[in-house]
């Protein structure tokens, strides 16, 4: 009897936990999207979408839209045609040093798109350190060709390669062979199979991999920013920062409007990743498990090499181009050993205030967001596992929009919702603290998709016992949840500090002076012709970047499947 009722009590206290950090993730990462779509179609606490067709109807909104959609659709036709091609390879055939192949061709979606172009144009133009060491550089007064469309559209496809690759590889893997086996047998052979049975089973990964590719590059701020920009090529993104940058509050309403829309155009392509990757389920019921592996046979060695080339081209060129710019006295001074100097690193990194402040900002939000959204999602993970509540279902069918929605969205939700806390007269902006919240709203669901993953595999039976004999949920918690899921609750975390660490579309927006980060600095630094110092702050965050995804990689085999996203 008493066993009974220490039961009942305990199942009691999971509820009322599970209630209270659950309201709270709610208010956190879905409120200020709320807030926005009320603010974009309301007027007077009334529908009005009078203002919105005003402002959508505006020749700057017109243009930004349609720069908006060529460029976020050519660069996903890119990443299409690279990241289609890595993963029918990778994941189809016997190509040697696979795991070495993707990881590589992983760094670049973790490096931040104002990298990615700082990067590509050192090794471009006129002024380019690399082309001048290599005597290769154009004659000065030549444009730099990155600034235009084409640029653009060249990297968006560039960065978001692996999101199609990842995609489309867990489709492909999911594909049994004894399915192709049976082709075989029937007759079919070569480019037939491929066409009639491959890219069928594929078709709604494929699918789901452009739609979420295309909504990622309409949302890319710091590409279009730090290549459009200078070529007066306005996306909405760099739209919206241009105004609220130039006119502050003022004109809130406006830039509302603006979000609203790139967030309508991101949630129908958030339905149709969701509609695609349902119908993948459907498809491939039945399985033996088994994975295809075609032999290339003699064309292995060419295919090989072209692979890696490519990983060359966008990986290994640019990078060698920013480590080229950061090591010379003066932007433009060819790199000999005469020239050869770690002025702009000492600079940057010992002598700048707001280069150090930044970095102390950067870690400090990133460590903190890592630390506070851990404590958050292992507890409520494992009681929405075992609570079922209708909130529950719906909060995890919502919670990644925070993360899918672009960056510049969720910064003008986060303005609306605390620029003016309710009952008092507090805003949080202008403070680090609003880019703190935003930061837990952003990237709670990088923290809790792996937690949730590694919870799903666990054997409840061990949790069961001990709650029958009577130990409370405290002791649970701390004796056998946590020290189960600690290896993919550290993998979180580490995701979570790697993409904040250098994260500049939500910050730029938000930064004001004192809470600078270092994705800001670099974009700062880089308008106003510090290349040098910009370029050594960013091979910074590379290296810092590279490191984390190293320790990540080293302790993949001793974690659940499906925590580290790069991993089969």
């Amino acid at each position: 009897m008493s066993s009974l009722a220490a039961y009942s009590s305990s199942s009691r206290s999971e509820g009322r936990l599970l209630s209270l950090i659950l309201v709270l993730a709610v208010v956190l990462t879905l409120a200020p999207v709320v807030r926005l779509f009320v603010e974009g179609l309301t007027a007077g606490d009334q529908l009005n979408f009078g203002f919105f067709a005003e402002v959508l109807q505006k020749p700057a909104t017109l243009s930004a839209l349609k720069h908006s959609l060529v460029t976020a659709g050519l660069g996903t036709a890119l990443s299409l045609l690279i990241g289609g091609c890595f993963a029918f390879l990778v994941a189809l055939t016997d190509l040697r040093r696979k795991g070495a192949l993707v990881f590589c061709l992983m760094i670049p979606m973790m490096i931040p798109p104002q990298i990615t172009a700082l990067s590509w144009t050192q090794i471009m133009g006129p002024s380019s350190v690399f082309l001048k060491t290599l005597g290769l550089a154009p004659p000065l007064g030549a444009p730099q060709p990155l600034y235009s469309p084409a640029g653009i559209i060249l990297l968006l496809g560039i960065q978001h390669t692996s999101i199609i690759f990842l995609t489309l590889r867990a489709g492909l893997r999911a594909i049994p062979q004894d399915v192709v086996e049976a082709a075989r047998v029937s007759g079919a052979k070569g480019f037939r199979i491929w066409a009639q049975v491959v890219l069928p089973l594929t078709l709604p990964s494929l699918l789901a991999g452009v739609a979420i590719t295309f909504v990622t590059a309409l949302g890319n701020f710091g590409i279009p920013a730090m290549l459009g920009i200078p070529a007066g090529y306005a996306t909405l993104p760099t739209l919206i920062y241009q105004r609220l940058a130039g006119m502050g509050t003022t004109v809130l309403a406006e830039v509302a409007v603006l979000a609203t829309l790139i967030g309508v155009v991101a949630i129908a392509g958030i339905l149709l990743q969701r509609f695609c990757q349902s119908r993948q389920r459907v498809h491939l019921v039945g399985g033996s498990g088994r994975a295809l592996s075609i032999p290339l046979g003699k064309a292995r060695l060419p295919i090989e090499i072209a692979l890696w080339s490519v990983i060359a081209t966008i990986l290994v060129l640019p990078m060698a181009g920013l480590l080229a710019t950061s090591l010379v006295p003066a932007y433009g001074v060819p790199l000999r050993l005469d020239t050869l100097s770690f002025e702009g690193w000492h600079e940057a990194l010992f002598r700048q205030p707001v280069t150090q402040r930044a970095f102390v900002n950067s870690f400090g939000l990133s460590l903190g967001a890592a630390a506070l959204l851990m404590a958050l999602c292992l507890p409520l993970a494992w009681l929405m596992e075992r609570h079922k509540t209708r909130l529950g279902r719906v909060f995890d069918s919502l919670l990644d929009l925070p993360y899918a929605l672009p960056g510049v969205v969720l910064a003008i939700a986060m303005i609306l919702l605390l620029i003016n806390l309710p009952f008092t007269d507090v805003t949080l902006y202008g403070t680090i603290w609003i880019i703190f919240i935003a930061y837990l709203a952003r990237f709670f669901a990088v923290m809790f998709r792996p937690v949730q993953s590694s919870l799903r595999q666990l054997d409840p039976a061990m949790d069961e016992a001990a709650q029958a004999v009577g130990a409370p949920l405290w002791r649970r918690l701390r004796d056998i949840i946590l020290p189960l899921s600690a290896p993919s609750a550290a993998a979180g975390a580490i995701l979570v500090f790697l993409t904040a660490f250098n994260e500049l579309t939500v910050s730029a927006l938000l930064w004001s002076s004192g809470t600078e980060t270092l994705g800001v600095v670099i974009f700062n630094l880089d308008d106003s012709g510090e290349t040098v110092m910009a370029s050594a702050v960013a091979m910074t965050i590379v290296f810092v970047v590279m490191i984390l995804m190293a320790v990540i990689q080293a302790t993949s085999r001793h974690l659940p499947k499906g925590v580290v996203p790069w991993q089969s």
